[in-house]
């Protein structure tokens, strides 16, 4: 990593056979260390495969070998849409199999991207260091993906590396772990092309990662004297493992379970805020009536304040008839319904029709399309003169919306809930969970997660998992949480210096860079 010229001498760059062959590897180790298998030492090599492949290669064959591991990884990561695919759409394995490597080559175009801007950025004299750690925060930030993921969600069970994230969010911690991976790749290349090594660069760059736990170890420690300092509350998370078709055929079932759990968790004392999942209360019913029913029907009864999923309907004057919201609804302590919020982050086709709103005749084409709208407000939910920012599935892995939510109002606590028993008893729940974990230490605040089928769980403002339920089993769980508000340099600022280096990514790639006389 030293000087490009020296790229296409010697041993580089490698046939193409050979580099395939190592950024399939590259793929391998990566969905090796991610959350569901869990080899995290991994997250330390992942990339020197791949970058010693794309080492002297064309712009063209480096977003070629980005692909190759891409898809490996996402081929291997997302082995259980597989079985979600065949389970709803009813085609023959083989046929689900077509679109699932549809799905996963589109993703791979995230680390295709990657190796196109590296090589570029190389191939117009920038240092391969800079270039690939410059490629890897443009891809990870710009790419757009249907299932979001991150690299720094392979150190998700070492507290010490992941609390950069209050200062750059999931792109710092990822960029340690590149840090480490660049180190190594400066002592293969140097053995390959048989020259000593700069050490001084190496050991720059595997400072990194031990900066970070150094950090880890500083912080860790400060954020929890001031958890220990702040009011706290008791707080109860209801699992009630409803089958997906069971959800929709009996409807009152669902609601037995999650009140049946409520008073379990009842029995150990008061609870000061229970949390059900994502449309826990499956009828739908229309938004003006529905706080009334509500009432009457449970949360007068609940003896707590709740937060809880429905659906509502609202009747519109076009083509659909009616509209329908996933929405999280808050419950005082005497049952009245106080807080609202929709979800926004809508899944295309299963529940929505793109340009369904702007053109609504067009469901009159599509009738099986569902009929959700997104929400409009990211207020957080206000109970006691506290603020609790909420989010429903899979928003909770996205670091800015949640930012958004968080910079919208006074906020003390993250809430997700969720339903996860679309992928079945796999690595996806799990997968969720060390995505969503991230949340809490970007704002130091706990997160709480109640899902139907499982991971729900209590993370605490560091990243540290207090108690999880299992996956596919009834479970209630209650843990003390802390009301905190603290400022973060992320939420103040949020993913704006990582935009600036993506820019400088790109700049990299298309304006050749001046070499110094002594160069």
């Amino acid at each position: 990593m030293s000087s490009p010229a020296a790229e296409s001498t010697g041993v580089f760059p490698l046939k193409k056979r050979m580099a395939h062959g190592l950024a399939l590897l590259s793929g391998l180790l990566y969905f090796l260390a991610f959350p569901g298998i869990d080899l995290w030492p991994l997250a330390f090599v992942a990339w020197v495969p791949l970058i010693v492949a794309l080492r002297g290669q064309s712009p063209r064959t480096g977003a070629a070998l980005g692909w190759t591991a891409g898809f490996t990884m996402t081929m291997c990561g997302f082995y259980w849409l597989l079985e979600m695919l065949k389970t709803f759409s009813g085609f023959p394995t083989a046929l689900c199999l077509v679109f699932m490597s549809i799905l996963c080559a589109y993703q791979a175009g995230r680390v295709a991207l990657c190796g196109w801007l590296h090589a570029r950025s190389a191939q117009r004299g920038w240092p391969t260091g800079v270039a690939f750690a410059g490629a890897f925060v443009a891809s990870e930030l710009m790419f757009p993906l249907l299932f979001p993921w991150v690299y720094a969600a392979t150190v998700h069970q070492i507290p010490v590396l992941l609390q950069l994230a209050e200062l750059g969010g999931p792109t710092a911690v990822g960029l340690c772990l590149v840090a480490a991976n660049l180190a190594v790749t400066e002592l293969v290349l140097a053995r390959l092309e048989r020259r000593k090594p700069n050490w001084k660069l190496t050991g720059a760059l595997a400072a990194a990662p031990l900066v970070a736990a150094i950090y880890g170890f500083v912080r860790i420690p400060m954020i929890d004297a001031q958890t220990r300092a702040a009011p706290k509350a008791r707080v109860g998370i209801v699992q009630a493992n409803m089958s997906l078709m069971g959800k929709r055929r009996d409807k009152h079932e669902g609601l037995r379970r999650h009140l049946d759990l409520t008073k379990q968790l009842q029995t150990s004392g008061p609870l000061d805020l229970v949390v059900w999942s994502e449309t826990s209360v499956m009828a739908p019913q229309d938004e003006e009536i529905a706080p009334a029913l509500y009432r009457n029907q449970f949360t007068a009864s609940l003896g707590a304040p709740a937060i809880f999923g429905a659906v509502l309907v609202r009747r519109v004057q076009d083509a659909r008839n009616y509209v329908l919201f996933n929405s999280a609804l808050l419950s005082d302590g005497r049952g009245e319904v106080t807080g609202r919020y929709d979800k926004q982050f809508l899944l295309a086709f299963g529940e929505y029709l793109p340009f369904g709103e702007q053109f609504p005749k067009l469901y009159e084409i599509s009738q099986n399309s569902g009929r959700f709208s997104p929400g409009t407000t990211l207020a957080p939910l206000a109970l006691g003169g506290r603020g609790i920012a909420t989010f429903i599935c899979y928003e909770d892995i996205s670091p800015s919306f949640v930012r958004s939510i968080v910079r919208t109002g006074p906020t003390d606590l993250l809430v997700n809930i969720t339903n996860d028993a679309w992928f079945g008893d796999t690595t996806e729940p799990w997968i969720h969970l060390a995505l969503a974990k991230l949340r809490a230490i970007e704002h130091r605040r706990f997160l709480v997660r109640s899902t139907n089928s499982g991971v729900s769980a209590f993370v605490d403002p560091v990243g540290r998992v207090m108690s999880h339920s299992g996956t596919f089993r009834q479970e209630a769980l209650a843990a003390e949480v802390a009301w905190l508000r603290p400022w973060t340099l992320f939420g103040a600022l949020g993913n704006a210096p990582w935009w600036l280096v993506s820019a400088g990514a790109l700049a990299m790639a298309f304006v050749r860079r001046k070499r110094a006389a002594s160069e």
